[in-house]
């Protein structure tokens, strides 16, 4: 059992249960928080007094070239090596088998030489079909949201400020469409920098990268706009109160949601520690005026984030109109003396959790672990954890029986031999390697599928052992029924870590991969989801964060549910 759970204990009836936790719909309603991985980085940036410039700056007028960014933290210096394209309209796509992009990138371990520049010049613009170095610890890439790009351009141009709801609303100049680490294609190892402390938080050289890819895009802007001034001279550098508001975007797809099923162990250390956090801050007898306001504060804020955050997606619509009306409900029960009450925040949450949906609830969670830093920071230190899991093959078949009851009871009622119940099959694809879903009755490949239909191979082992003596090991069992040894090793997994099993059905014809998709964005720090199927969305990653120039420890914390009203 890894330390947090030791102290905590998983039977600990202070932690909402897995079975309320780890449904579909709830996961897809998380936000933000204060222990998001975007957050967890910009605070140490801003405690460890990290220095973040320009290293070199190789573009010509029209803004193509290469340019170097460094972050040196207090034992290491990292690298954003970024290089600007011409690329042709008719070439700009956000799809995951795109060949060109408007800019491509690397972070680097250390400064690079000039001939390590010149060889990655060629191997980076290519991506996942270039040859990369050991030192690459990250690569991606990214386009224009061309409307806005060319706006906030040519306003800075004429001497004006870019119109602020516009950016309010979009959030970005340029959106990456991967953001690909831990040896991929070919790049470092995250074994290389797991042990370095400003790294072994998850994601953390990822949440580095588009931090900086962020810096990038806000200096192109302005040194584009100054090379286009008319000859008067006119050109002006983007207001900060502006360029705040200036995040990236990211097109995130299905390749992300099979991480939640393949890494149950980090998988239960993430939700443990945002669903301790949260116990923590419930459990407290008192809270301060001070935290009262903060609390206000925020919650104002989510009204005002809220009432911009626009989709066009039909399901995620209607959730943010059903969150205005109970942000509205949650506004007036916090009348003037609420937080003198024992245990206010529990009444809060427990009258919340009786009355609003999901998307209200879990922004409330949010809103309500803002001001306990004190209390709950320390828990990032348990957001990783070693992955080593094997099945002990001597336990019994009565061992076995029982973790299945404790912990996949909900299978117990799904039919899987219905149709609606096994329409979908989840494959990886031949071309690009990425993870894709396909309709079982209407297309070829089902032959090919991942293991990712758990209530029937559940109801499947239940019906293989029914008759089985309780005495019979494991290791019996898997020499006589092969075809069960991946189930058997993830009912042991999840008796182990169970809040790492997602209680839905994969598989079944009303399932919404968006939701897996929005779970993990939000512990990155994504905001402003917007679906453009069950299969994809689009998000903002740092809108609102302080610039590299200003961040400190005063302003590190300040940027849950941006909103240039709220600026």
């Amino acid at each position: 059992m890894s330390n947090l759970n030791k102290e905590m204990n998983i039977l600990n009836p202070s932690l909402r249960p897995p079975e309320d936790v780890m449904r579909l719909e709830r996961m897809g309603s998380f936000h933000p928080m204060r222990l998001s991985f975007s957050r967890i980085l910009l605070r140490r940036i801003a405690s460890e007094n990290w220095n973040i410039s320009i290293h070199e700056w190789a573009l010509d007028k029209q803004g193509f070239g290469h340019v170097v960014l460094t972050a040196k933290a207090p034992n290491h210096t990292y690298s954003l090596v970024a290089f600007s394209h011409d690329l042709d309209e008719k070439e700009r796509s956000d799809r995951v088998i795109a060949e060109k992009w408007d800019a491509t990138f690397t972070l680097f371990d250390g400064i690079p030489t000039s001939d390590e520049i010149a060889e990655m010049s060629q191997s980076v613009s290519k991506q996942e079909a270039g040859r990369h170095h050991a030192k690459q610890l990250t690569l991606s890439r990214a386009n224009k949201s061309v409307r806005m790009f060319d706006h906030v351009v040519g306003r800075l141009a004429e001497g004006k400020q870019p119109d602020a709801e516009m950016i309010n609303k979009i959030g970005y100049i340029m959106r990456t469409t991967a953001v690909y680490g831990n040896g991929k294609f070919g790049i470092g190892d995250r074994d290389i920098i797991m042990l370095r402390p400003e790294m072994q938080a998850p994601f953390q050289a990822e949440m580095l990268t588009v931090y900086l890819i962020r810096m990038f895009s806000i200096n192109l802007i302005n040194y584009l706009a100054k090379n286009a001034e008319s000859e008067e001279g006119k050109a002006v550098a983007i207001a900060p109160e502006l360029a705040r508001h200036l995040g990236i975007g990211n097109a995130t797809g299905l390749g992300m949601a099979p991480f939640l099923v393949h890494h149950q162990a980090l998988l239960n250390q993430w939700m443990i520690v945002r669903e301790t956090a949260l116990a923590r801050v419930l459990a407290l007898e008192e809270i301060t005026k001070d935290n009262a306001n903060i609390i206000q504060h925020y919650l104002e804020r989510a009204v005002a984030y809220t009432s911009e955050w626009r989709v066009d997606d039909v399901v995620q619509s209607d959730r943010i109109s059903l969150l205005e009306k109970d942000l509205s409900t949650l506004s007036s029960w916090i009348t003037p003396d609420w937080w003198q009450k024992s245990r206010p925040l529990e009444q809060l949450m427990e009258q919340a959790q009786a009355t609003l949906s999901f998307e209200a609830v879990e922004m409330l969670v949010s809103i309500i672990l803002e001001p306990f830093g004190d209390l709950i920071d320390d828990l990032t230190d348990t957001l990783s954890v070693q992955e080593d899991f094997s099945i002990p093959a001597k336990q019994t078949i009565a061992d076995l029986r029982a973790k299945i009851e404790d912990h996949y009871s909900w299978c117990f009622t799904i039919n899987t031999d219905e149709k609606s119940q096994s329409t979908l099959f989840w494959y990886t694809s031949e071309a690009k390697l990425e993870p894709r879903l396909g309709y079982r009755y209407e297309e070829d490949g089902a032959d090919q599928e991942m293991p990712f239909d758990i209530p029937r191979q559940i109801n499947a082992i239940r019906k293989d052992i029914a008759e089985v003596d309780d005495s019979l090991t494991l290791a019996e069992l898997m020499m006589a029924k092969p075809q069960h040894r991946f189930i058997i090793k993830r009912i042991m997994t999840t008796a182990k870590y169970p809040y790492g099993e997602i209680k839905d059905n994969l598989v079944a014809e009303t399932t919404r991969p968006i939701d897996m998709l929005r779970c993990k964005l939000s512990f990155f720090g994504a905001s402003k989801f917007d679906p453009k199927s069950i299969l994809w969305t689009r998000i903002t990653l740092y809108q609102g964060a302080p610039l590299a120039e200003e961040l400190d420890e005063e302003n590190a914390d300040k940027w849950l549910f941006p909103s240039v009203r709220t600026n």
